[in-house]
């Protein structure tokens, strides 16, 4: 049976697969890169791990696979046994998927379009952006309120795919959520959970993870 291998770049959204793995309990091997100095990028030899040169990326046998959605719904599609997906027809399911896609597709796509108008050199984040960039933390504080989690009432892969948004991805824009009580609530839970608190002992050795 091929061995599943998870390459995780450190302080990048690739903790999430790790996360996930943790969650499901998974045999797994995991290798650890560093950011380079000069530039804080992922090193040549990540870069050569997939075509993208970005985190995430696995290997599973001969199967070498990147992109955070991909992976995850991969890997809890074969090693998951039903497990942090709800089931089409389970009333959580709209919103699992909802939050799932978002993460990605909207709200990790505002920060980076706030890093890249930096960048350039921007004084002000542009209008769309910050615009964009706060609907969705409203979003984020709103959906807390309703639910314990993204997926419902319970946690999902979609809580994978949102937490590094909310933690990790903080330290690169000092973003505060004294104003988040949800959010807080939230964030205390995701810590108390073993399997996020051994995942980050693992993926970032000797960084409190950023819960708060």
């Amino acid at each position: 049976m091929s061995r599943l291998t998870v390459h995780h770049l450190r302080i990048s959204q690739s903790e999430r697969i790790v996360w996930l793995c943790e969650e499901l309990g998974l045999d797994y091997d995991l290798r650890l890169y560093t950011r380079r100095e000069d530039n804080r990028l992922a090193p040549d030899e990540y870069k050569a791990l997939h075509p993208m040169g970005i985190a995430p990326v696995i290997e599973d046998g001969d199967l070498v696979l990147g992109e955070s959605g991909a992976i995850v719904e991969y890997i809890a599609a074969k090693y998951g046994r039903g497990q942090l997906t709800p089931s089409p027809d389970h009333a959580d399911y709209p919103d699992h998927l909802f939050w799932f896609h978002f993460a990605n597709a909207t709200f990790m796509t505002n920060g980076m379009m706030a890093i890249a108008a930096q960048q350039a050199g921007a004084k002000e984040m542009p209008p769309f952006v910050a615009d964009r960039t706060r609907k969705g933390w409203e979003m984020v504080e709103a959906r807390l309120g309703q639910a314990d989690y993204f997926g419902g009432s319970d946690l999902t892969t979609a809580d994978i795919m949102m937490g590094f948004q909310l933690t990790t991805s903080r330290a690169f824009n000092n973003k505060s959520i004294g104003d988040m009580p949800n959010l807080q609530a939230y964030l205390k839970r995701i810590g108390e959970r073993p399997a996020y608190q051994s995942a980050m002992a693992k993926a970032e050795p000797g960084m409190p993870p950023k819960l708060d």
